[in-house]
């Protein structure tokens, strides 16, 4: 898509939206922090929107955030993962097309995941830490739907972090992982789908890299 057609449609969806929900740009200026003459500009097709811009947008007209990106013009595309257990294939596919559209940024790394993981790791051996992993597990399974290259991995790790016959070390790294995919806490958010459950697959992946390393 052109820059200029996606700048128009952009323009059309934002305008629909907007009078859907009775909003005026001065309203959705004050709901989302960014200018009003900003805002007018996208709308108006002489300004590109950002990716922030987007994701605010989104959030506060109440539309899935890949239906913005795709009306800006960004491929969105998710590659189609014929062995969803490959999960190293299938996280650098798309971490590929997400770097390729600028759909990542500085606010998406793996060194900020692992940071994540590394604060977790001493909480979930406490009471609390295994009471919400236990608790919510399953119902976060659910709310996927069950989809995901990395939704078989986490399984195979909750049920070794549940068992006897495990180190507390190893206890601690897996439980990181569950811990991280259960909690509210996101490089990318969860409302941003198809894009949202991507950090939740990388933490995984980064777990499997730490427990094959200690391994050898």
């Amino acid at each position: 898509m052109s820059e200029e057609k996606s700048d128009s449609t952009l323009g059309l969806t934002l305008t629909s939206l907007l009078r859907a929900r009775s909003l005026s740009m001065r309203k959705l200026s004050t709901l989302t922090g960014i200018d009003t003459a900003t805002i007018s500009r996208i709308v108006n097709g002489k300004q590109r929107a950002k990716p922030d811009h987007l994701e605010l947008f989104a959030v506060h007209l109440g539309v899935p955030t890949v239906q913005l990106f795709q009306a800006a013009g960004f491929d969105v595309s998710m590659p189609r993962v014929d062995h969803p257990t490959d999960i190293n294939t299938s996280i650098n596919s798309i971490r590929e097309i997400l770097q390729a559209s600028n759909l990542i940024d500085h606010q998406f790394t793996a060194e900020l995941i692992q940071k994540e993981l590394n604060k977790y790791e001493p909480y979930v051996l406490t009471e609390e830490g295994k009471r919400i992993i236990l608790n919510e597990f399953w119902v976060k399974i659910a709310n996927v739907n069950g989809t995901g290259p990395f939704i078989d991995e986490l399984k195979k790790m909750y049920h070794l972090y549940c068992g006897d016959e495990i180190t507390l070390e190893k206890r601690a790294v897996l439980g990181s992982a569950l811990l991280y995919f259960v909690s509210s806490t996101d490089i990318i958010p969860d409302y941003v789908f198809p894009l949202g459950y991507l950090d939740d697959a990388i933490a995984v992946q980064l777990v499997l890299d730490r427990l094959q390393r200690d391994e050898e």
